[in-house]
């Protein structure tokens, strides 16, 4: 089993600008800038990089295209123009915003190859090499719509910030949908598991796409999935053949959920027996039992007295029981521990 930390890390770097509170709410964002963004081909000779004002910071260079354009720059535009002009952007951030358009004016590459200015309206998003092929994000979220329909964001992160922590991002430079099936519970090897999976792009060349699907048992405040198994991975550098890959992610997804229905249905069978069979007949038995999946005594009667107040002393209820109890646990990890061991009950089913 592997516990996933690619959510985590999302978690702690996203702004509120960046998280969505719905996959549609993503969605449309990401068509709403697929439609008012374009690609400009211009030779780098063509470019001219102008200071915004007279004073200021190379940070508000603004780019002049040959057809007279004057467009702002992000700071990932300019991160790039500065490695296409192969100068420091440390040292250019130094300089006056003047003498800093002067030093693009000197070191600009002089080739007659053109480079893509990828915009949005009147702003720079990207400028990259003729090799670069772009993958927008609506192309991947579409394969998400047509084949995870039943597949949503986890629980809210426990942030300070309530606007944050959705596990649906996208920003400047990139985007990462974080996305599970709380209803396709199935049982593996005799333990329950679910299925979720990480999808990631960038329209911009900040990183790679990529999917990673996987089964997991627990997701914790902090977006960390817990006891994944069955995790596959895949991703493609945005290059000629980049859109390839949508088929390669089309067949992760559509095999995530095909392999779900099979399983979900077993499951259910183990469930509703589990509904219908008794723990036991005597009480100590019962705690002997549940000893030895490991409940601690002290658990393992708590349990038993909660499940008996509710007139059911079936193996589910029992199982609930637990679950409620672990939910009451100050530490995640204990949380997850007395998790799995509840949920291996259900094998006595079986």
């Amino acid at each position: 089993m592997q516990n996933l930390t690619k959510a985590h890390d999302e978690l702690f770097r996203r702004t509120p600008d960046e998280c969505f509170p719905s996959l549609e709410a993503l969605y449309e964002h990401c068509y709403g800038r697929l439609q008012r963004s374009q690609d400009r081909w211009h030779t780098p000779a063509s470019l001219r990089p102008l200071p915004a004002d007279t004073t200021g910071d190379a940070a508000r260079l603004r780019l002049q295209l040959a057809n007279d354009d004057v467009l702002q720059m992000n700071d990932w535009s300019f991160t790039q123009l500065c490695a296409l002009a192969r100068v420091s952007k440390e040292t250019v951030n130094k300089l006056s915003a003047d003498t800093a358009s002067r030093v693009f004016q000197e070191t600009m590459p002089t080739g007659g190859k053109p480079l893509q200015i990828y915009t949005d309206g009147q702003r720079v998003r990207s400028i990259h090499k003729a090799s670069y092929t772009r993958l927008h994000h609506v192309d991947l979220l579409n394969v998400v719509r047509e084949f995870a329909t039943d597949f949503q964001p986890p629980h809210k992160a426990g942030t300070d910030d309530p606007e944050t922590g959705t596990g649906l991002y996208c920003g400047e430079q990139d985007m990462f949908c974080f996305l599970i099936d709380p209803m396709g519970w199935a049982e593996i090897d005799g333990e329950a598991f679910a299925p979720g999976f990480f999808l990631w792009n960038s329209e911009v060349g900040k990183r790679s796409v990529g999917v990673q699907s996987f089964w997991f048992q627990a997701v914790c405040s902090n977006h960390i999935v817990w006891d994944a198994v069955q995790v596959v991975q895949f991703t493609r550098k945005h290059t000629t053949n980049v859109h390839e890959s949508l088929a390669h992610i089309r067949q992760i997804i559509a095999g995530l959920v095909e392999k779900r229905d099979q399983r979900r249905d077993g499951f259910v069978r183990v469930i509703r027996k589990a509904m219908q069979t008794k723990l036991g007949d005597d009480a100590d038995e019962m705690v002997k039992l549940l000893t030895r999946h490991g409940v601690t005594r002290q658990l393992a009667k708590a349990a038993l007295s909660i499940a008996e107040m509710e007139g059911r002393l079936t193996i589910f209820s029992v199982v609930g029981a637990l679950t409620t109890l672990s939910g009451e646990m100050r530490n995640a990890g204990e949380r997850t521990e007395a998790d799995q061991r509840s949920s291996s009950l259900l094998q006595l089913a079986v």
